[in-house]
């Protein structure tokens, strides 16, 4: 029972620096972790989705990032503006923080049943399998369980989603409500990536 604690505690651990944008394989946090007896880390290919959005300017000022010779820059650049305007723009950035969008997503399942719970936890996993680049939301409004994918803009969008999959899902429809910003590149939506598993070392025996 140790070792599959401990077993647990290291995929934790691992699944925790991947979901946090950092692949094992990358992080200095990997270098520290003892890898359990009978186990070795090895490289595997992981589909992920694509950022939502450019993050190449995120927390940090407009302000901060203009050229400066003080920074090795062939150029200076300042700007002379009121304070109220600066103060002004980051009072909208706070104020705005969890905005969501209003867009439209495709419902594959709508049941208040005894067995809704683990309906739409296997109808969460069989959209997620054959979609793998398409973003699955469950949730749960009494009485009824949902299960909702995609975020799109525009109705026509969603729609063809829906004629898409309606042969697996024929009860599937459109809804509008609020959704997560779409990914940048919609032709892109996911990117493969190389990430760090355990994995048993191939002819040892493991007692647990």
């Amino acid at each position: 029972m140790k070792h599959i604690k401990r077993l647990l505690i290291y995929v934790a651990t691992l699944s925790s620096l991947y979901m946090a944008g950092e692949t094992v394989s990358n992080a200095q946090e990997a270098d520290t972790l003892a890898i359990p007896e009978g186990y070795m880390l090895a490289d595997s290919v992981a589909i992920v989705p694509s950022p939502r959005a450019d993050l190449s300017l995120q927390g940090k000022d407009i302000f901060s990032v203009m050229p400066s010779k003080d920074a090795g820059d062939a150029a200076d650049v300042r700007i002379n503006q009121s304070g109220l305007i600066r103060n002004s723009l980051e009072n909208h950035i706070r104020g705005n923080a969890g905005r969501t969008i209003d867009g439209y997503r495709v419902r594959i399942f709508f049941d208040n049943r005894q067995s809704a719970r683990s309906d739409s936890e296997e109808m969460e996993k069989k959209f997620s399998a054959a979609h793998p680049d398409i973003p699955v939301y469950r949730s749960y409004v009494n009485p009824y369980f949902k299960v909702t994918v995609g975020d799109f803009r525009t109705k026509s969008e969603a729609m063809m989603l829906l004629r898409s999959i309606v042969n697996e899902f024929p009860t599937a429809f459109v809804v509008k409500e609020n959704i997560n910003y779409p990914v940048v590149d919609r032709f892109h939506p996911t990117v493969i990536d190389t990430i760090k598993v355990l994995r048993p070392v191939s002819g040892k025996e493991i007692s647990l």
